[in-house]
Order: structure tokens, then C-alpha cells, then sequence
């Protein structure tokens, strides 16, 4: 510290005194030497005008200023300790906040396992979810708001972000038990004619695949639209319609999925953090245990 300032190691001689008055315990305590301290608490007194300890021979005792600043110093001692442990803690992976934002389409096969041995790997770490759609993630990232996400965008990734590859998705029609599709092995765009097509409002590539059904030429019906995935499984599962939907998320849902051709749709899900922007070594573990993971393929 410069000039005018109350330095720790002061603080620390000080309360030290305090407690043991004398000199010599005093200097022992702090692993110092009696003229050292000494100096430091002159340097001390000089700095706050007035004598902190009254020197009578074999009897130090506190002065009246000495008394009044104690507790001040005892409280400054105990926040720079308490501040250190954070610091220490926070490099440690303990205690250490880490904000993700996970994309609400992603269904769950691969994520769970994946953050179940993250967890178990640095259980110190304070993880906050944010779901939201590819582009919200996008802003928020960003804006400081998520220290690292998880998406897919159609048209790739804004170059102000570095993004990772995790794995790819392909689109599969989905639809009910005993519907025609289920004895295909693949449904091609210009099968979904007629189809009532239960769209699925917070897709990423929403506006891409109605690009791709009206190059097709082929006329479909859409009854329902919902920002609920798993409300579009249930109602493809109950023979509302059809869905077109990401790969894993067809899994457990009790729904028959098969592979969207003619052209194929496949979307990549990439790790993704800011260019350039420092990051807490919470997101480095985070990003070291996610290209090292094996992702289902």
C-alpha cells in the first residue's frame, strides 16, 4: 500500500499487542523481531495521530485511542482472512458459481449423464441452469448473464463466440404407434402431405423447416402449436399429429421416430463461450469435462 494507508501486517502487530502486551511475545507471535514490530507500531500511531499503547517500564497498557480502534482492527483482520479463504475457495472449485444456459430443446439423453459426472467431479462448483431458446442464450451470453451455453443455431455461430462441436442431431419425423410412417425406415419431405403437423414454436430451425416443406411443394395442416416440447410428444403419442423433432429427444418419449431425408436436417449442439473474454476456472473445468465427454453419436 502506498502512502496513508493502514497496512495488514500493522493491523496484525497491533492486535497482537493488544492481546499479550509486550513487546517481545508480541514480536514471537508474529514471527518478527521486537525492533520491527516496534517500528510498525510507531509507524502505526504516527499515521492515526495519537499513542495506541502506554509504555511504563514493564507495564504496556492500552490507551484510550488504543481501546476505541481495537474492535475496528479486529473486524478488518477478520474480513481480509475471510476474503482470503473466498479467493482460495473460488480457485479451488469450491463454492465457485457457474451459470450455464442450456438450450429448451435439448432433450435429455446425454446432458444428464453428462452433468451428473461433472457434479461428481467438482462438487464444489455452484452450477445455475438457465434454459431458454438458442437465441435468448445467445443475448444473455453476451450480456455477461451466462458464463457458458449450450445451443445449436441453423446458421451457425455469431463469430464474437468461440464454439465447441459437442455433437450432432439429426430431425426425425415423429408420430403415434400403428401411423403409416411407422412401417418407413426414413419419411421423405414430400411424405408429409396431408399430415397435420403439430409445430413445435421454440425450434431453432423453425423458420428453416418451413422453408424446407414449402420448397417441397407439399400442402400439410397445423392444428397445434405449443412452446412445449413434451406437450407435442404427448399429443403426437395420442395420434394428434405429426412432429418433427430432434433425435434425442425422441427417446423415452413413447413416440416412433424416423429420420427426416430428402434433404436430411441435422443440427450440430456446440459449447459455447465468449472470444476473448477471461473465464473463472469454473468454466475451464466446465469445458475440459465437455470435449472430453463422450457425447452420444
Amino acid at each position: 500500500m502506498g502512502a496513508g494507508a493502514v497496512e495488514m501486517h500493522q493491523v496484525r502487530y497491533f492486535l497482537a499487542l493488544a492481546e499479550t502486551l509486550n513487546f517481545t511475545r508480541a514480536a514471537d507471535r508474529c514471527n518478527v523481531s521486537q525492533p520491527s514490530l516496534t517500528r510498525a507500531i510507531k509507524a502505526l500511531e504516527d499515521e492515526l495521530g495519537g499513542d495506541l499503547f502506554r509504555r511504563e517500564r514493564n507495564n504496556t497498557h492500552l490507551t484510550e485511542l488504543g481501546r476505541t480502534l481495537r474492535p475496528y482492527f479486529e473486524q478488518m483482520l477478520e474480513q481480509s482472512r475471510a476474503a482470503k479463504s473466498r479467493a482460495q475457495a473460488y480457485v479451488k472449485l469450491r463454492e465457485a458459481p457457474l451459470a450455464i444456459g442450456i438450450m429448451c430443446t435439448l432433450g435429455p439423453v446425454g446432458l444428464i449423464d453428462f452433468m451428473r459426472d461433472f457434479r461428481e467431479r467438482h462438487p464444489g462448483v455452484d452450477i445455475h441452469l438457465r434454459d431458454a431458446k438458442a437465441q435468448a442464450l445467445q443475448d444473455m451470453l453476451a450480456g455477461g448473464e451466462l458464463d457458458v451455453a449450450i445451443y445449436a443455431l441453423p446458421g451457425g455461430i455469431d463469430e464474437r463466440f468461440h464454439a465447441m462441436p459437442l455433437f450432432s442431431e439429426r430431425f426425425m419425423v415423429t408420430c403415434a404407434k400403428g401411423h403409416r410412417f411407422e412401417a418407413l425406415n426414413a419419411v421423405r419431405f414430400g411424405d408429409l402431405a396431408d399430415e397435420s403437423y403439430l409445430s413445435r414454436a421454440n425450434c431453432e430451425y423453425a423458420e428453416h423447416l418451413r422453408a424446407l416443406i414449402d420448397e417441397s411443394g407439399v400442402k400439410i395442416r397445423r392444428p397445434y402449436r405449443s412452446e412445449r416440447d413434451d406437450w407435442i410428444l404427448a399429443m403426437v403419442k395420442t395420434g394428434l399429429g405429426i412432429g418433427i423433432t430432434p433425435e434425442f429427444a425422441v427417446a423415452g418419449s413413447g413416440v416412433i421416430g424416423r429420420q427426416l431425408v430428402e434433404p436430411e436436417v441435422v443440427r450440430v449442439v456446440n459449447l459455447v463461450t465468449v472470444r476473448g473474454r477471461p473465464h473463472a476456472p469454473a468454466v475451464g473445468a466446465f469445458v475440459r469435462e465437455a470435449l472430453a465427454f463422450t457425447w452420444p453419436r
